[in-house]
């Protein structure tokens, strides 16, 4: 690499010495390479600023300036003690008459000396390995250079003898970009310099790639020569079997029997080193084949297959693979040892004998546990393949005993074996085994060098494949564990919900939908979309969802629950971004109160079949804060429905949200009373097979509570009196209801919530049941004093009565109102469970 090249990649300065050999140009890359600003360089000699290793102390020496030198060494910056790598090229250059500020400090010597110094740890990160050593450079006096203890780059030959400006083709560019290097200069002085540079050898980094190739060289040639001749064409890969290898480093041994062999003298070398030349690149070509068939999935499984599948009729005529158990079933890390207690399993076997000859023998998915002495142990232990190239009758029935009563001596018995332990990330996965006919020779020393290097790429890819497996079950076990189980049993509303995650991991995201109990028999309603995808929004999501169903307990309007979900993200973090959707059921009032931030409006399915999209305020999401959110109250009547989803259901490549909303509204109109025959129906017509975002439907089915299973008592007098007159209203209703068995234990406990509103409470007092899936009892006061359990002490006069509630009630609570609260409890049903 030339410095025309060079200073296109990496960082490269101009310093300039004068006749004393102190410096006088210094850049700001200068100064950001070692670390000295400068005011701080000016006038200083290199070797007493920079930081230079001891064998490089005297590099700069003025004795030096009558040769041209080169060198790279790892020095420390000046500020901050940071490794950084320097190559530096010095040049002894005569400064033109009137060269401008490069005349600064010249002490009347007209000798000037230009360093070149590039950054070469950023070649080394951005491009090929750097290989730095003591090259010999075709200028004067190597011995001076040596003796100054510099380790050479390399400065390319043909450009390392006197030539004259515009006689090389570097000579525009490098003048050019010197001249950016340099300070200001009179007209013609940059040329001039570069011409004196370009005159002792242009500037270059030798640059190289080293490849492992899975290939043996000839042991008396270095290299394999291009052929002088077209050779003939290869066969394409795995087209036939490679041409007979009898020892000799898996060479050739000679001609095939159908085809002369070559003449003596140089042609017939010729003809060799073709042969070998087109075999060397048949087998590289069926290597870069092998190794994307191998691959091209993310199965550990499908893995396994390709690598035996690739394996025959090219490299072997049975080849079967076994991964360990875990490997297989649960995507475990592998166990670090390995014995004969370790269970395998058979995932892949191909062969091209007789079809049918091996499956019965030799079946996939076939659990193993082998003997601690059989190879195949000895393989995983060692790390190292099990080569025999002619198994005889003993180690034929010493194999086939490790497979139990059956007779596999025909499978190994005169044919060549090599087991090779799969390896990745220094855990053995498990082993593959080959096996040759007895018409076909050993395998070779090319042989088995490509068999290693597909055992490498094939152990990779099942690790990868592995990890890939694993990653995807801990995000779906993440987001699973964070949804809802089966849909709450509330009176007057059916619910149901579908979700389906995204196709791949990677696009796992943060959709949540949730069904709430809410007191006074309603039933809150969110669904929400996290923004992003992986692991993070899943945890997100979990979050979100937690702090709606914490929200919705204090029993919030839907405005009030959003602003308090959105502080709450911002607080959390900037990345805290979802939309949502949350609506309020009340059965008794046959409302739906909704409110959203972002998200995607519901549709509204009436009793008769029609469909409508419901015009909520989109509003913003949750997380952006700033906007307000407004709440939208919707008149329902029984037997309609409410669907709502995220945009995974609605958008595809072919459709964005506004088509996928019409067409979900359409195919709602006339939708059947099944709720699970509406989820599944939305899935089969408007979700792809493979969804690239997660996709959850929410539907509600809106019955109502009948007006006859509600009892309400309003304005009552706050009076001694009136607590008997409601015992007795209560004990009437609830022989009607054909409850009269709870009429004892639900009348103490109004009893005991009335006369506390009467106590404690303030303004106008209420009392309502309702006949649910259980029964409720709500007592409403305008006080905003919420009461709460306490123990009461054997002096106490209060703090009884919620004690008792406590006891004898299911469950019960308080919540604030739209003016005062509400304290309520919840008595069970004859016949049924409390919830």
């Amino acid at each position: 690499m030339v410095i025309d090249e060079l200073l296109g990649v990496t960082w490269m300065t101009a310093i300039t010495l004068n006749g004393r050999g102190h410096i006088t140009q210094w850049d700001d890359t200068a100064a950001e390479l070692f670390g000295v600003g400068r005011l701080q360089a000016l006038g200083r000699a290199p070797a007493s600023l920079l930081r230079l290793p001891r064998e490089h102390q005297g590099a700069f020496e003025p004795g030096l300036f009558g040769h041209v030198w080169c060198g790279a060494c790892t020095l420390p910056r000046v500020d901050n003690g940071v490794l950084t790598e320097i190559g530096w090229w010095v040049y002894p250059i005569a400064v033109p008459a009137g060269g401008g500020p490069m005349d600064a400090g010249r002490g009347g010597d007209d000798m000037r000396v230009l360093v070149l110094a590039a950054d070469l740890r950023r070649l080394r990160e951005d491009g090929p390995a750097i290989t730095l050593g003591d090259l010999p450079m075709p200028a004067a006096d190597t011995a001076a250079r040596r003796a100054a203890g510099v380790r050479l780059l390399r400065v390319e030959p043909a450009l390392a003898t006197p030539a004259a400006p515009g006689s090389t083709p570097f000579a525009g560019p490098f003048t050019a970009r010197l001249a950016a290097l340099l300070p200001a200069l009179e007209p013609g002085a940059a040329e001039e310099i570069a011409s004196q540079v370009l005159g002792l050898g242009c500037p270059a980094v030798s640059l190289g790639l080293t490849l492992r190739l899975p290939i043996v060289p000839h042991a008396e040639r270095p290299a394999i020569p291009e052929p002088r001749r077209a050779a003939p064409e290869a066969p394409p890969p795995g087209a036939v079997p490679l041409p007979r290898r009898e020892g000799n480093g898996g060479r050739p041994s000679g001609p095939a029997p159908h085809e002369p062999g070559p003449p003596p003298g140089r042609d017939g070398q010729e003809d060799r080193d073709g042969r070998d030349a087109a075999a060397v690149r048949e087998s590289l070509a069926y290597l870069s084949e092998a190794g994307q068939q191998i691959g091209g999935s993310l199965d550990h499984l499908q893995a396994a297959r390709k690598l035996a599948e690739v394996l025959v009729p090219r490299l072997a005529d049975f080849a079967s693979v076994e991964l360990l158990e875990r490997v297989v079933t649960d995507s475990a890390p592998p166990a670090d040892d390995v014995d004969e207690t370790t269970r395998m399993r058979r995932v892949a076997v191909v062969h091209n004998d007789d079809h049918g000859r091996w499956d019965d023998l030799v079946p996939e998915g076939e659990s193993l546990q082998m003997p601690s002495e059989a190879p195949l142990v000895k393989a995983m232990r060692t790390g190292r393949p099990v080569h025999i190239p002619d198994v005889g009758p003993g180690h034929a029935a010493e194999f086939a005993a490790s497979f139990g009563d059956r007779d596999l001596r025909p499978l190994f018995a005169g044919r060549a074996l090599l087991i090779v332990p799969l390896i990745a990330r220094g855990r053995v996965l498990g082993t593959f085994k080959l096996l040759r006919k007895p018409d076909r020779p050993g395998f070779g020393e090319l042989d088995r060098a490509m068999v290693d290097e597909l055992a490498r790429r094939a152990a990779l890819c099942i690790d990868n494949g592995r990890l890939y497996r694993r990653e995807v079950q801990v995000a779906e076990e993440l987001q699973h564990s964070m949804l809802p189980d089966d849909p709450p049993d509330v009176a007057g509303a059916r619910v149901r919900y579908r979700y389906r995650p995204a196709g791949q991991a990677v696009n796992v995201g943060g959709d949540w939908f949730d069904a709430i109990p809410l007191p006074g028999c309603r039933l809150g309603i969110v669904v929400g979309d996290v923004m992003g995808h992986g692991l993070t929004s899943a945890a997100i999501m979990g979050q979100m969802r937690t702090a709606v169903r914490t929200l919705a307990a204090e029993d919030m309007r839907p405005a009030r629950l959003l602003r308090q979900l959105d502080g709450l993200a911002r607080r959390l973090g900037e990345d805290y971004l979802a939309t949502c959707l949350y609506a309020v059921y009340d059965p008794v009032e046959r409302t739906c109160t909704l409110s959203n931030a972002g998200h995607v409006p519901p549709v509204m399915v009436s009793a008769y079949g029609d469909s409508r999209v419901l015009g909520v305020p989109s509003g913003v999401p949750i997380g952006v804060g700033g906007e307000p959110f407004e709440t939208v109250e919707v008149p329902v009547e029984d037997g309609s429905q409410l669907v709502l989803c995220t945009d995974g259901l609605l958008e595809r490549r072919d459709r964005d949200i506004e088509q996928g909303l019409e067409e979900l509204r359409t195919r709602l109109t006339g939708a059947a009373h099944d709720l699970d025959d509406t989820c599944d129906s939305l899935l089969d017509a408007l979700a792809a097979s493979t969804p690239a975002d997660d996709i959850a439907i929410v539907a509600v089915g809106f019955d109502g509570i009948p007006k006859g299973d509600v009892a309400v008592w309003e304005r009552l007098e706050p009076r001694p009196s009136t607590v008997p007159w409601v015992r007795a209203q209560v004990a009437g209703r609830l022989a009607g209801w054909g409850l009269a068995s709870l009429a004892d234990t639900v009348e103490l406990l109004v009893s005991e919530l009335v006369t506390n509103a009467f106590v404690h409470g303030a303004g106008t007092i209420g009392l309502r049941l309702i006949k649910g899936g259980n029964l409720l009892c709500e007592v409403y006061d305008d006080g905003t004093d919420l009461p709460r359990l306490r123990t009461a002490e054997a002096t106490d006069e209060s703090g009884r009565g919620l004690q008792l509630v406590s006891h004898l009630a299911a469950r019960w609570g308080t919540h604030r109102a739209g003016r005062g609260k509400v304290v309520w409890f919840e008595h069970s049903l004859p016949g049924h469970r409390p919830r």
